[in-house]
């Protein structure tokens, strides 16, 4: 692979702080693998030897003991940590290791769960010598109740507007509807170039982008910028149509925006080291980004920025509890694996559906059953016991006689004799009382453990 892979993994799960108090965002278990397994399976599938994570040192000493990551990564782990407590952005990650850079980049999230035919983003970046290509998909309707929320009113997510050419691959305008406050305008100078432009709505930003080398260098010298989605990808789709664009070195841009920032707030320099050649090879080729007339390719733009949209397939972001359990669901079915790990002792008396999973060193006791669900490593279920709709993280011991339904158990939890579970969160290491106290004592956790 001519790219370099940076995986970010640092994130702490500000909007899923019910299952990330104990246990960091990456290695949050799905389908009894940590998160952080999918994105690392990846990108070793289409090729790379070698990828730079970005985490802590808490995620750094997980993953040297998780199993699944110490025996299925065959990958060299260059793990880069940064402080848990600092308040760095994406952006503020990729400058913090920009030494480390010698290529263009294809940079993922820990929480990226997807089956997308990878090599169709990075020939996108490859084929127009973009400065940014992305993937996007279809927003995903969650079904499932989410534990500890019934009754309560879904808090309305805010649109993201995504222009793209007729080909529906160049990337023209994007926005977020919190920032249209006086309506969505649109720029003349892409009109221009661009008359025809379709506006989406209902898109999933799934944080892979291939970036030039020159972003990085370009971010090294412009430390205002944070994150990448919120702040960098806004200013490189808005800088491909600047007027006053030039092309020179970086970092000479970058002083003069220093010395003169009202007057040069439209430049960005982003080029290639064999931008010459491309630009000749350009000129003579009867193709460009605008079929019917022969005006310079790409209408003489050099920065560039593209998408690939995903219609079909799986792309999930894991950055909610309702993403969580859909991905709990789905993620399974990617790989062909046993449902239940040959490890565990599952009882002949036990009723289990053919969608459900149960890891290894699990115990299963007489008349129990177990459907729609997934059941972590190293847990003990108990005779006529009933799961159903539900996650079971690992070294979580059920009772006998409980009712466990729509309900997310973390690990190391105590379930006890005759509890009766409905749409609950229990956090990690809590003891739920047994028979009566049970439905009281659990959702009093939902509003309590992340505190």
């Amino acid at each position: 692979m001519e790219l370099q892979a940076v995986l970010m993994a640092a994130g702490g799960g500000s909007r899923m702080t019910d299952l990330t108090y104990n246990t960091p965002k990456a290695m949050l278990p799905v389908g009894n693998k940590p998160l952080i397994w999918y994105p690392l399976n990846l990108l070793e599938r289409v090729g790379f030897e070698e990828v730079i994570i970005i985490t802590t040192k808490e995620v750094q000493k997980m993953m040297s003991m998780d199993p699944k990551i110490k025996v299925d990564v065959k990958m060299k782990l260059d793990v880069v940590c940064i402080q848990e407590d600092g308040d760095m952005g994406t952006a503020d990650a990729l400058r913090h290791i920009q030494q480390k850079i010698k290529t263009d980049i294809l940079v993922v999230s820990c929480d990226l769960i997807t089956d997308v035919a990878l090599h169709e983003v990075v020939d996108l970046f490859r084929a127009h010598n973009a400065t940014l290509a992305m993937l996007m998909s279809k927003a995903h309707e969650f079904t499932e109740t989410v534990p500890g929320q019934k009754g309560k009113k879904k808090t309305a997510e805010q649109r993201d507007f995504v222009g793209v050419d007729q080909s529906g691959q160049r990337l023209l305008f994007m926005a977020n509807e919190a920032d249209l406050e006086d309506g969505l305008s649109l720029r003349k100078s892409v009109i221009r170039k661009h008359p025809r432009m379709h506006i989406r709505t209902g898109l999933v930003d799934a944080h892979l982008y291939c970036l030039k080398k020159a972003v990085v260098d370009f971010l090294s010298e412009n430390k205002s910028i944070s994150s990448i989605r919120g702040e960098l990808l806004p200013y490189l789709v808005r800088k491909q149509f600047s007027k006053t664009a030039n092309y020179e070195k970086i970092k000479d841009d970058c002083e003069d925006q220093t010395q003169k920032k009202s007057s040069t707030d439209d430049e960005v320099v982003i080029s290639s080291r064999d931008e010459s050649l491309l630009q000749r090879a350009q000129e003579l080729s009867c193709w460009n980004d605008h079929r019917g007339d022969m005006s310079e390719a790409y209408h003489g733009g050099k920065l560039r920025c593209y998408v690939h949209i995903m219609e079909q397939g799986l792309c999930c972001r894991v950055n909610t509890l309702a993403a969580y359990i859909e991905a709990n669901r789905l993620a399974p079915k990617l790989f062909e694996e046993p449902a239940v790990h040959p490890s565990s002792v599952i009882s002949e008396r036990c009723q289990m559906g053919s969608d459900s999973i149960i890891g290894a060193l699990c115990q299963v006791a007489d008349k129990t059953s177990i459907k729609r669900s997934t059941i972590g490593n190293s847990t003990t279920v108990k005779e006529k016991v009933k799961i159903a709709n539900s996650i079971i993280m690992h070294g979580v011991a059920i009772e006998e006689g409980c009712n466990i339904q729509g309900s997310v158990i973390c690990s190391n939890a105590v379930i006890g004799r005759g509890a009766d579970l409905k749409y609950c969160l229990v956090g990690s290491g809590q003891w739920i009382e047994p028979e009566e106290l049970a439905v009281c004592v659990c959702i009093y956790m939902c509003v309590c453990v992340s505190h």
